[in-house]
């Protein structure tokens, strides 16, 4: 069980991260990529990926084990900057104190199942060649695995942030940490979770930055040790068929798609909507708007997140090209 308790000064000090990030969904990847859980969501992308990295992998096997605990330094504060070179450049830059602390912790953790090779021995010295071989696994085990799908995990990320700002909007703080349940169970004024192992952080005025992840999966993650501000990566929605590859047609539904209706559906939900604010907007009937989103989301331009009793709709990356066509374009009813 993890029990994050609250001070009347946190609850004004809380924050959804603004997006995915790069070192949080490598660790969470990598990890997921070596179990068999959630196969209707990631099996056809563990499918796809686990080739590349078989070869490349190493390094990262040896300090991301599929349970248990996984070394603090490789997912630092970025500072808000989730830019992949920023980020592993901070990595890179841990101070051999850290590292050394981190690594002994991984060392003696209770789900190792072998003791750490020679090179993660190196790393715990800070030797400068694994180091340096520490970020050229991470921009490689990046560049294979996630950035192909960036572009939906980075949208499916912002569906997720549309739907918390809503919570936030209807019952401020603590209606954004209602609307994590069942994940996250806010009992004021503490925030509950299911974990492997039982902790109690206080949160004592530092607040709490709530990181939303694709690849997190079940439950949420947290640092071992919370830095000056405590982080939480909690589970995002998923929608299905996600993995397919970059270039293979999204949908048959392309052909129908181009019409009023539509293309006003697309342009409200830049900013997200639910299925009645649509209706009302658009002075069409629910049925008529669920119909349409269907159609939308199939094609791989529209994404939708449950948001209590509510459906929130926003726009992927591909209906944003989308609607970069023409004005001149003639669209049918």
């Amino acid at each position: 069980m993890l029990r994050v308790h609250f001070t009347s000064e946190d609850m004004a000090h809380v924050r959804v991260a603004p997006a995915p990030d790069p070192l949080w969904e490598i660790t969470n990847s990598f990890q997921l990529l070596t179990i068999q859980e959630a196969s209707l969501v990631f099996g056809e992308w563990r499918r796809l990926v686990r080739p590349r990295v078989q070869r490349t992998g190493r390094l990262l096997a040896a300090l991301l084990p599929p349970r248990g605990y996984s070394p603090d330094f490789l997912t630092p504060d970025l500072g808000g900057d989730f830019d992949l070179t920023n980020a592993v450049d901070v990595v890179l830059g841990t101070p051999r104190t850290d590292l050394r602390r981190d690594l002994t912790k991984l060392a003696v953790s209770s789900r190792r199942l072998a003791p750490l090779s020679a090179e993660t021995r190196a790393l715990a010295d800070g030797d400068p060649e694994v180091l340096r071989r520490l970020g050229a696994a991470l921009h490689t085990y990046h560049r294979q695995t996630l950035g192909p799908f960036w572009p939906h995990i980075r949208a499916q990320v912002d569906a997720d942030r549309a739907s918390r700002a809503r919570a936030v909007l209807e019952g401020g703080t603590d209606g954004l940490l209602a609307s994590f349940r069942p994940v996250l169970r806010w009992q004021p004024p503490v925030l509950e979770a299911d974990y492997p192992v039982h902790r109690e952080v206080h949160l004592a005025g530092r607040g709490l930055l709530l990181q939303p992840s694709f690849f997190c999966h079940r439950r949420p993650v947290t640092l071992a040790e919370p830095g000056p501000t405590p982080v939480l990566v909690y589970p995002i929605q998923h929608s299905l068929g996600w993995s397919r590859e970059p270039g293979t047609p999204l949908s048959t539904e392309l052909g129908a798609l181009i019409g009023r209706t539509r293309a006003a559906i697309l342009q409200d939900v830049v900013s997200g909507r639910t299925t009645g604010e649509l209706a009302a907007r658009l002075g069409v009937a629910g049925a008529t708007v669920t119909h349409h989103t269907a159609v939308l989301r199939r094609a791989g331009l529209l994404l939708s997140v449950r948001h209590s009793k509510h459906v929130v709709h926003t726009i992927t990356p591909a209906g944003l090209a989308l609607l970069a066509i023409p004005q001149s374009a003639e669209l049918n009813v």
